[in-house]
């Protein structure tokens, strides 16, 4: 079961580095906002990816610990 924590511990941490930064590169794009500045479907639907791959970070944390602890 270290294994698997490690695995889900790994997947957690690329996860909480890699999608934040990508928000902001996301954020910046000129196809974010449109001309009077609000939000576009392109950022709505990054944002709520982006907010989605998170949760699974937290998921995989959790998991991981359950694994270490046994509870799986």
């Amino acid at each position: 079961m270290i294994a698997l924590a490690v695995l889900l511990f790994v997947n957690a941490a690329f996860n909480a580095v890699v999608w934040p930064q990508f928000y902001k590169r996301v954020a910046r794009d000129p196809r974010a906002r449109d001309a009077a500045g609000k939000p576009t479907a392109f950022l709505t639907v990054h944002a709520v990816l982006i907010a989605v791959a998170l949760v699974l970070a937290l998921v995989s944390v959790l998991a991981g610990i359950a694994a270490l602890t046994g509870a799986l």
